[in-house]
């Protein structure tokens, strides 16, 4: 039987205010998955209000930074014991192989609230040597109300990068999860229940972004938004937050190159290319798109890839052999093939992959064989645009300096990976990259305790590590007067 998840208001599941309920697609079989209470503009005011009441009346901000932390680590505890139904739950929704979901996304998510739950407890202010007759401190207080809009590729674990942080510091949440993938991000609402979270504290409102999206981004009482998605709607956000100056974080899109250098080691290379472009179907936003190999290593480079790339296992991602899934969606499956036809008109190679698989029990499901392209150019639309789909390209350059410029080629800058068997010049190499995240000999690993984003169209601010904590983070300065004889100017 289907499930019915409703929305999560003031520590409450109800229905939207207008009854509305949307469909979510298993897109491994293409068939209804679950149905989903649809939050109206006035289901997020509710939920807006719920979060300014309780963190303008409620306990949580006065909470000491160790009592949040007591709470979290409860939720990350539950969270944990739950682990297999999370990961079931994400790998039906999201389409991810199991071994994913069991592996990364759900223990990664419990991480995060643990290392934010113990990380607040050392956050202070300073005290500041502004003179004898001075008492001047700095203390670090929550923003307030905070509205958070996350995308559909690691639902949970990328909407818990916004949740544990914030919550952390003091501060209240109203969340709204990718309509194509909520159902885990809405069962965090039994977590925060079963963990003890006062009334009002986190709200989860399920939606579409022209509704919910806009709802939040626009309300007078949101005093920080956080939004993961693409550059197009960030920026947008980012408009309707410059309205009321409020702050604004954006995790947004990339096309992250891997710069291959003419020494680097082949095998570990092509496993690295691997790991990076074609983890969660190549879903990621700091992907490995680009392969940009030095000419002389090139031939032997695309020989090993592709080998290694017809031999990943496609099929149902329930099945513990699976390596890679179904694309999130019958559209998501027409824009990546949209994106493959264009790159063969415009002159790539295709080398492998781009089909759909040939077996019948993956016909009605979202499934892609995973491609290489060779012979592709910077002019090339799949070269600068972002596909989101497991969809590597592969550029040849002559010498180290063009393989940097190459890397820095790209209107995005959110990760990029170098490597070579000579570690320091991958160090020196990766201060020349403009990216927020540089790998050295390895693609796409993330933590909790290291910060995450990017530069120029990949977004504003950074998420996890300490940096990710300040975001929601207000820094206050009190300055008391303690000299023996009264202040007098006039």
């Amino acid at each position: 039987m289907k499930k019915y998840y409703q929305l999560f208001i003031n520590n409450q599941w109800r229905d939207a205010s207008d009854k509305g309920t949307f469909s979510v697609v298993n897109p491994a079989t293409g068939k209804e998955l679950a149905t989903v209470a649809s939050a109206t503009a006035k289901d997020v005011d509710d939920a807006v209000r719920a979060a300014r009441n309780a963190f303008d009346k409620g306990p949580w901000p006065a909470m000491s930074a160790m009592q949040r932390g007591r709470l979290i680590r409860k939720a990350a505890d539950i969270l944990t014991e739950r682990l297999d139904e999370f990961a079931a739950l994400e790998t039906l929704d999201v389409g991810k192989p199991i071994i994913e979901s069991t592996a990364f996304d759900i223990p990664m998510t419990a991480e995060c609230f643990e290392f934010f739950a113990d990380m607040i407890a050392g956050v202070n202010g300073e005290c500041i040597n502004t003179g004898a007759s001075l008492l001047d401190y700095t203390a670090k207080e929550p923003i307030g109300v905070v509205g958070a809009i996350t995308p559909w590729n690691f639902p949970l674990a990328l909407a818990v990068r916004k949740l544990a942080p914030a919550l952390a510091a003091g501060n209240t949440v109203v969340i709204k999860p990718s309509s194509l993938a909520p159902l885990t991000t809405i069962l965090l609402g039994e977590v925060f229940l079963a963990a003890g979270f006062p009334e009002g504290v986190v709200n989860i409102v399920p939606g579409s972004g022209s509704v919910v999206g806009n709802a939040i981004a626009t309300h007078p009482l949101v005093d920080k938004l956080s939004f993961t998605g693409s550059a197009s709607v960030g920026s947008d956000v980012m408009s309707k937050s410059a309205k009321t100056i409020r702050s604004t974080s954006l995790e947004l899109g990339g096309k992250s190159p891997g710069v291959i250098l003419a020494d680097a080691d082949i095998d570990t290379t092509v496993k690295g290319i691997l790991f990076g472009a074609f983890l969660n179907q190549g879903e990621c936003c700091c992907a490995l798109t680009r392969v940009l190999v030095d000419s002389k290593i090139h031939d032997k480079l695309v020989d090993a890839l592709v080998k290694a790339t017809k031999a990943i296992r496609v099929g149902m991602p329930g099945e513990k052999a699976t390596q890679m899934g179904p694309l999130v969606s019958a559209d998501q499956l027409k824009i990546v093939k949209n994106y493959i036809d264009i790159g063969i008109k415009e002159g790539a190679k295709l080398l492998c992959g781009g089909t759909a698989p040939k077996e019948k029990e993956l016909a009605d499901g979202y499934f892609l064989t995973p491609a290489v392209f060779d012979n592709v150019t910077p002019e090339m639309t799949i070269y600068r645009e972002e596909i989101f789909g497991p969809v590597v390209t592969v550029s040849s350059f002559d010498g180290d300096e063009a393989l940097i410029e190459a890397a820095n080629d790209t209107e995005y800058g959110l990760s990029a990976s170098i490597f070579t068997t000579d570690v320091a010049k991958g160090h020196r190499y990766a201060r020349r990259i403009k990216a927020g995240t540089v790998w050295i000999n390895v693609h796409n690993f993330v933590s909790a305790q290291a910060p995450y984003g990017g530069y120029k169209l990949s977004g504003l601010g950074r998420e996890l590590g300490r940096e990710g904590l300040e975001a929601y983070l207000e820094t206050k300065n009190v300055i008391t007067y303690i000299d023996t004889a009264p202040f007098g100017w006039y």
